[in-house]
């Protein structure tokens, strides 16, 4: 059995106007929603074997503060440039990437890519990922190579204003 679980990054800072999309970090608000959930998701999972990110700031940011929670070090988070604004069949690529030896994987990602994808799932849909959401699903699989085809069941669906 192998668990996913995906979550959008946090709420970004907006204060710089001329900071490029990919370097804006993560606003008061992110900062303090991240460990929130973190812990609600730690109390729900245990432990997770692989923490998988996008590099832009935001979600580096909120791996790093779900990781800190988790135990994990910052430099055991995986980064893949691919998943910046990721595409639904990217983020089912670097799943397949995932040794076959790790039973369970987080991701962060960011819209619209992220809501297409948790829709892509399970039959529980949403209009929107929200920011610092935690989709999760699990599938009775081996490889992680068998993840896009395999028959998944919904777990759970949380974000901030929710708890």
């Amino acid at each position: 059995m192998k668990t996913l679980i995906i979550v959008r990054h946090a709420k970004s800072s907006w204060d710089v106007a001329t900071m490029s999309d990919f370097e804006r970090p993560l606003n008061h608000r992110g900062k303090k929603d991240a460990p929130v959930m973190a812990k609600n998701l730690l109390s729900k999972i245990g432990n997770i074997d692989a923490f998988i990110s996008s590099p832009a700031e935001r979600a580096k940011e909120t791996a790093e503060l779900f990781a800190e929670v988790f135990g994990k070090k910052k430099k055991e988070i995986i980064f893949f440039n691919e998943l910046y604004h990721a595409s639904v069949t990217v983020i089912y690529d670097v799943i397949k990437k995932t040794d076959n030896k790790v039973q369970s994987i987080i991701v962060f990602t960011h819209n619209p890519g992220i809501t297409d994808f948790v829709n892509s799932l399970s039959g529980v849909r949403t209009d929107n990922m929200p920011t610092c959401g935690v989709f999760a699903v699990k599938a009775a699989i081996e490889d992680w190579q068998d993840f896009d085809k395999a028959k998944r069941e919904f777990m759970f669906f949380e974000y901030p204003k929710m708890l």
